[in-house]
């Protein structure tokens, strides 16, 4: 029971179930109706669900058929209203039917036109479309042709201008296009043609300017001749003008258009064609021959690509290498004037240019690069100057150098370039300068002197007395009183030597122009240049003269009379050098001339050579002296050879006459002391073994003819017997000797009242011995003591205790 009360609850929740179901079909959409059926599979009753939708189904059915029914009535006559309606719709259609193929008809022209207005609209359309596209690209054709033509006419900054423009204004706005994309492609080679022709013609600048330099440096240096002369004008007056023409005007390359020709044309190449006439009143400033054109145009390109530091950096670096090459003076630059002008134009013109672009350019060279390169400039050229003007050996040269060195360090002061050091090594060169103009000199006093007759000079006629007198200061009253004709006391080669030593005065004061020194410096520069020339180069000229082997005496005598006036007219070389630098003689510091000490010290040597050339001239006489030493014969008179000599000097020391009293007296003096010396010498020979008492008694004549001439006076000036005594030595021996006075020799020998006392005791046994040897001699038959044979014993004897006595002074005297 329990299991059919179970099937019946069960069934009851089936059908409920299925009656849901059903209710949900009914009123759900169709398109969810799918989950609802599913439920249905899902159970295990479709079969009975199936029963129950037949059931519902014919259930609608016989109520859709009652309701059928109830409206049937409507229906039908809905049906005949219907069937009305087609017969009148049938009509319409035939009408409608009609008129459209009447419409057709009539339109059909209408289509054709419309049509053909729509082809002409599009077209229209098109054509719009097109020249608005074409108006685009137009502008970029025409900038695009513009580049090519400017990049063939070579105008490649304005071409990088437009390329810009056509990059970065027109390309954008029709950058779909294919052309333009090729256009965009080429726009990077474009760049790199125009960087690498502007460079090529930077290149060619470079190398015309390196070329040209000299041209540009000699331009610049006339300038600054002409300024300096217009200065002299007019006494300092500030000058007129602007020194440098070509920077008035700053380039406008930044806005312009540079207007150039073919980068083979002169001006691109960076100079201009400017003829040089040397007759035209105005010389083309030094930047006006150049065109730099073609470095503002690199510049800006360089500068627009973005890489103006690579552009400045080639720059100065092609320009050191440049300088470098300048600077290298040439081998043989010291033989000529014109070399040296030529390296100074070069350097010049190389500054010149690099001033002008530190002035027009921002950037491109800057001041320090500028000191860096004119240091380096400076310590080359200087080197170089001294190591080339060491070889000048014309003094000419080295003043028209220094001229040329002054001119140059001018033209780079007008640029702003220091030029100190120029000056200092000018202060160097000013030395050389001296030297060789005391080379100079010293060729000019040697053919001085050598062309001097050495007698004074004679003048027949006022004229010529005056002529003497305007070349040498020289004022004797009583000489202007002698009648003509007359002669001065001074020989031609004083003035001479006087207005040659102005000469060189003058060239020292020429040296010292423009070089910017005081008169105080310029002074004392002259002054000790002129102490070099008197006693150096003159004072070894008139030595030289001096101490020439066939000098004469006459020749000296007028040497000392010559160095005397010289000497005396130094105080008129003070004056004219004091003349010439307005700087008095009393100043602090002023060098004192030399002259004085110059001349005295060519007199002394002269003297000198005279007491020397006296003393050979007696000694030639000496060599004819032929004594027999061993004659036993007692003369009558003086030799010849000392008769002869005595002569000579009578007729010398006439000369004296115009000497200074000491000179002639020394000379005179010296000339007896050497003739005692030698007469001496002569008796005492180690040669002359033995002599007799006849020979030593002819060998006292001779003493005697010389002292004979000792008080004959020969010089005026000597005191009574002072020239005797010259001879007193000789005199003394021969008188003991001739007097055989050994006793009171003996005796009185070291007393001051001794009447022997110049006798010297070796002197005295040198000769003792000789006679004694010849006294031995027994085999010479002339012997003087032959005829008292009987006695011969006894005088040995005598003379053997005389030597011995005599030996006993020297030993006691040496002790």
């Amino acid at each position: 029971m329990e299991r059919v009360k179970m099937a019946e609850a069960e069934s009851l929740e089936t059908a409920a179930e299925h009656e849901r179901i059903l209710r949900e079909i009914e009123s759900t959409d169709t398109a969810c109706i799918g989950p609802t059926l599913r439920s249905v599979y899902d159970g295990e009753e479709h079969g009975r669900f199936m029963e129950k939708l037949e059931t519902r189904i014919r259930n609608h059915d016989r109520e859709i058929e009652k309701m059928c029914n109830f409206h049937y009535q409507g229906f039908v006559d809905s049906i005949t209203e219907l069937l009305k309606v087609r017969g009148e719709a049938q009509k319409l259609k035939n009408q409608v039917t009609d008129t459209n193929r009447k419409l057709q008809h009539e339109g059909k022209e209408l289509v054709i036109a419309m049509e053909e207005l729509k082809q002409c609209r599009l077209q229209q359309r098109n054509i719009s479309a097109t020249v608005d596209k074409l108006m685009l690209c137009l502008p970029v054709l025409e900038m695009y042709s513009k580049l090519r033509e400017q990049m063939k006419t070579k105008r490649h900054y304005p071409a990088l201008k437009t390329l810009e423009h056509l990059e970065h204004t027109y390309l954008p706005q029709v950058s779909h296009y294919r052309f333009c994309k090729v256009m965009v492609d080429n726009i990077p080679k474009l760049r790199e043609e125009i960087k690498d022709v502007s460079m090529s013609d930077l290149k060619d600048f470079l190398e015309s300017i390196r070329k040209h330099s000299d041209k540009i440096g000699e331009t610049a240096m006339k300038q600054a001749q002409q300024q300096r002369n217009l200065d002299n004008i007019i006494l300092q007056q500030p000058r007129i003008g602007s020194k440098r023409k070509s920077k008035k005007e700053a380039y406008t390359i930044f806005d312009t258009e540079i207007e150039s020709t073919s980068p083979k044309s002169e001006q691109d190449s960076g100079i201009l064609d400017v003829e040089d006439e040397e007759d035209d009143e105005e010389v083309p400033g030094a930047q006006d021959l150049v065109d730099f054109s073609p470095v503002y145009r690199c510049l800006h390109i360089y500068s627009v690509l973005g890489a103006r530091e690579t552009f400045e950096n080639y720059y100065r670096k092609q320009r050191r290498k440049q300088a470098r090459l300048v600077l290298q003076p040439p081998s043989n630059m010291h033989e000529t004037l014109d070399g040296y002008r030529k390296y100074f134009n070069q350097i010049v013109g190389f500054f010149v240019v690099e001033d002008h672009i530190l002035h027009t350019t921002q950037g491109l060279v800057n001041r320090a690069y500028i000191d860096e390169l004119w240091e380096m400039a400076l310590s080359k050229t200087i080197a170089a100057l001294r190591t080339h003007s060491s070889y000048c050996s014309d003094p000419n040269l080295v003043l028209d150098l220094k001229n040329l060195i002054v001119l140059f360090a001018d033209t780079l002061q007008v640029y702003g370039f220091p030029v100190n050091q120029l000056f200092d090594m000018l202060l160097e060169i000013r030395d050389q300068y001296s030297e060789t103009l005391l080379k100079k000199w010293s060729g000019i006093f040697r053919n001085i002197l050598d062309s001097d007759n050495y007698s004074p000079i004679p003048v027949t006629s006022e004229e010529m007395y005056k002529k003497v007198i305007g070349q040498f200061p020289f004022q004797d009253a009583e000489l202007e009183k002698q009648p003509f004709p007359k002669k001065f006391p001074f020989s031609e080669f004083v003035p001479k030597v006087y207005n040659q030593i102005k000469e060189f005065i003058y060239a020292c004061l020429k040296f010292s122009e423009d070089l910017h020194l005081s008169s105080t410096e310029v002074d004392d520069m002259i002054r000790k240049s002129t102490n070099l020339l008197l006693t150096r180069t003159l004072s070894n000229s008139l030595q030289n003269v001096i101490k020439r082997k066939n000098i004469g005496l006459t020749e000296l005598v007028q040497i000392i009379i010559n160095t005397t006036h010289l000497e005396k007219s130094c105080k008129y070389l003070e004056e004219f050098i004091t003349n010439i630098t307005n700087v008095l003689p009393e100043t602090v510091h002023t060098t004192k001339l030399y002259g004085t000490t110059t001349f005295k010290d060519a007199r002394h040597a002269a003297e000198e050579e005279i007491y020397t050339n006296l003393n050979q001239k007696i000694d030639q006489f000496l060599q004819l002296a032929d004594y027999d030493w061993m004659t036993g014969d007692l003369g009558s008179k003086a030799s010849d050879y000392l008769v002869d000599l005595i002569a000579f000097l009578r007729s010398t020391f006439a000369v004296f006459t115009h000497l200074p009293g000491k000179v002639a007296q020394t000379a005179c003096m010296s000339a007896c002391k050497h003739l005692a010396t030698s007469l001496m010498q002569l008796l005492l020979e180690a040669e002359v073994r033995q002599l007799t008492l006849g020979a030593l008694q002819q060998f006292n004549l001779d003493v005697r003819e010389c002292e004979q001439f000792a008080r004959s006076g020969p010089v005026p000036g000597f005191q009574e017997d002072t020239l005797q005594l010259a001879f007193i030595d000789l005199r003394q021996l021969l008188d003991l000797f001739i007097q055989w006075d050994w006793s009171t020799y003996l005796a009185d020998y070291g007393q001051p009242t001794c009447k022997y006392l110049r006798v010297n005791p070796v002197t005295a046994l040198t000769l003792l011995e000789k006679i004694s040897r010849e006294m031995k001699d027994t085999s010479r038959k002339n012997n003087m003591f032959a005829q008292f044979r009987k006695n011969e014993r006894d005088k040995q004897k005598l003379i053997d205790t005389v030597a011995k006595q005599l030996r006993g002074l020297i030993s006691s005297h040496h002790s």
